[in-house]
Parts: C-alpha cells; sequence; structure tokens
C-alpha cells in the first residue's frame, strides 16, 4: 500500500511472515530534471548521516523518481521534505536469489504465474558472489510473500538489509 508521507499520514498494512516484517519502506523522491537537484538530495542524506542500501533513478525530460531504501528512512523523509522534495512511501520486497543465467527469470516466473503483477524491479549491491539482490514493486505484496516464501524464495527484512 502506497502512503503519502510529507502532507498526509496513513496506514500501511504490515506483511508479516513468521513474526518478521517481510516488506521494506522505498522512499520514492521526484527530483527536477535540472542540473544540482539530483546532488542536493544525495547531500542532504549525507549531511544527516542516512546511508543508501539501494536505489534505483528513472526520469523523463522534467523530472526523475530516485527511488531509494535507507537506514533511516524516516529521518531520510523529514530531510529531504524539509529540503523542498515531494516524497512518498512504499512497501517493496527485497528478494534474494542465486546469481545465475535464469535466477531472476525464475522468480519473475513464479509471480507471474500467480498473477502477481510486477510494476518495477532494480538490483542492488551486497557482500555476495553467490546471490544477487533485488528489489520488487508488486501490486500485491501479501500474495506475493506467501508465493515466494513458499517457494523457497529468500526475502530480506529491513534489518537484515541495513546490516548489509
Amino acid at each position: 500500500m502506497e502512503k503519502t508521507l510529507r502532507n498526509t499520514q496513513g496506514d500501511s498494512t504490515i506483511h508479516k511472515l513468521r513474526g518478521m516484517i517481510m516488506t521494506v519502506e522505498q522512499l520514492s523522491v521526484f527530483v527536477e530534471n535540472k542540473p544540482g537537484k539530483l546532488v542536493e538530495a544525495l547531500e542532504a542524506l549525507a549531511d544527516a548521516q542516512v546511508d543508501l542500501r539501494a536505489l534505483s533513478l528513472a526520469d523523463t525530460s522534467d523530472f526523475g523518481i530516485l527511488r531509494i531504501i535507507v537506514d533511516k528512512p524516516d529521518k531520510a523523509l523529514d530531510v529531504l521534505s524539509k529540503t523542498g522534495f515531494l516524497v512518498k512511501s512504499n512497501d517493496v520486497i527485497a528478494l534474494v536469489i542465486g546469481d545465475r543465467p535464469g535466477g531472476l527469470a525464475s522468480v519473475v516466473r513464479l509471480l507471474s504465474d500467480a498473477s502477481v503483477d510486477i510494476e518495477y524491479t532494480y538490483a542492488f549491491v551486497g557482500h555476495s558472489k553467490d546471490h544477487a539482490y533485488v528489489i520488487i514493486r508488486v501490486d500485491n505484496n501479501d500474495a506475493a510473500i506467501e508465493i515466494l516464501t513458499k517457494c523457497g524464495v529468500t526475502l530480506l527484512t529491513e534489518k537484515e538489509l541495513y546490516t548489509m
């Protein structure tokens, strides 16, 4: 479930499995497509001692969407909002998959066969030569978590991701 934290306070569905939260908070930062705007956001995070764990940047001619996973999402949200950026929070899923040809395809097949729509995905760096790490945004986190865990796919919690 998406919630706009800058302007309103909303309730978020918390996806749990065996008592552990299985989604990760991602911030989407809307950045004007002008020189200096991206670095302004990144420097604001650095000055606040917020560490980036994963990121993706998609752009259009007018603006970009900087999607980030950080170790202190509440602090990042506050800092970026006070710096003048529009920031939204989403629950996404962090996956650990085999770093081999077809590793990601096999996970996407599981979701496709269960009619779970993937809105976007991006990879991030971890400290393993045997595993790849991927963030996915889907239309139904509960269904995705259920099918992935049932099929033995490892999901990362926020705590695990922050300490990588």
